[in-house]
């Protein structure tokens, strides 16, 4: 499914027209980005949760040389799906 499904499929459901629905899940995307950034958790009860989890530096390869290459630390953004959610698509 592309945005513009999304947005589609948003707007039928809803009853807004589509440029209310465009502006409503980017409102969404922007809250969830802007609370990321902060380091908070974002949860939505029976969805799932979104949360920056820390990874640490490691030691990589470089597939095409075979040499050894430091992977910086750094943050990365994961969801965790909710039970509700995982009972859904069962």
């Amino acid at each position: 499914m592309t945005k513009a499904e999304l947005i589609a499929g948003m707007a039928s459901e809803s009853g807004l027209t589509k440029t209310d629905a465009e502006k409503a899940l980017n409102a969404f995307l922007s809250q969830v980005e802007q609370a990321l950034k902060q380091g908070e958790k974002v949860q939505l009860v029976g969805f799932g949760s979104f949360e920056v989890k820390e990874r640490a530096e490691r030691i990589g390869r470089n597939p095409k040389t075979k040499e050894a290459i430091v992977i910086p630390a750094g943050r990365a953004p994961v969801f965790k799906a909710g039970t509700a959610l995982k009972d859904a698509i069962k």
